[in-house]
């Protein structure tokens, strides 16, 4: 009977553990969320560069303050008190410029590039098929090459490695690559370093045999 208490309080203390790490990951979000504009998330799952139905022109605009979508220049013009951004493209990806960006959000760690002479980061990463060859920096998230010292080749990989839950993954898995490298060493070491007494051994193959007195 003891031993079924002991059981049960044992799997409750884990419930409960569990519990309380639920809703300090829920509390981290929340925190996150705070964190960034509340306009950012929307504008990066946005669409844009598809034709206007009401005015046949292309949805290259975002309203910050309305979060409504992408619009058109005709259809910005209610919007014109309001805070708004204007997206461009560069090889079928979304990009806006950093004079218009760094004025409503904090882009440091972001790869920036220049097109058609303007500076811009893109929105979201872009698959990379291949890996390129000898480059030592690479995006923290999608592994896409970077032109210098950045972290993120994108926005949008910026709020997914900033994220609690990425780094919570990150943790375990460079803690075992860690631990696998350090006993590979000494697994090679203690493989190639032949012992003095294998050395001994080699060198005595037999016991030398002289010839019998006086036979010659």
């Amino acid at each position: 009977m003891d031993e079924l208490n002991e059981e049960w309080e044992e799997k409750e203390q884990g419930r409960e553990k569990a519990a309380e790490k639920e809703e300090e990951e829920e509390e981290e979000e929340e925190e996150e969320e705070a964190s960034w504009p509340r306009w950012l998330k929307p504008l990066l799952q946005t669409t844009f560069f598809t034709n206007c139905n009401f005015h046949g022109e292309p949805n290259n605009m975002y309203c910050l303050d309305c979060m409504n979508g992408a619009l058109c220049s005709s259809c910005l013009i209610p919007h014109r008190d309001h805070h708004f951004i204007q997206i461009r493209r560069s090889s079928y990806h979304d990009v806006i410029r950093v004079s218009e960006i760094q004025k409503v959000l904090d882009i440091s760690g972001v790869q920036t590039y220049v097109i058609n002479g303007a500076r811009v980061v893109f929105l979201n990463q872009r698959p990379q098929l291949r890996p390129a060859k000898a480059v030592s920096n690479t995006c923290r998230i999608c592994d896409r090459s970077l032109l210098d010292s950045s972290y993120y080749c994108s926005l949008g990989c910026k709020i997914t490695g900033t994220s609690g839950s990425h780094r919570r993954k990150q943790s375990p898995q460079r803690h075992s690559e860690t631990g696998d490298s350090s006993s590979g060493c000494r697994k090679v070491e203690s493989a190639t370093v032949p012992s003095s007494d294998s050395r001994r051994e080699k060198r005595r193959k037999g016991t030398p045999h002289r010839a019998p007195m006086g036979c010659c």
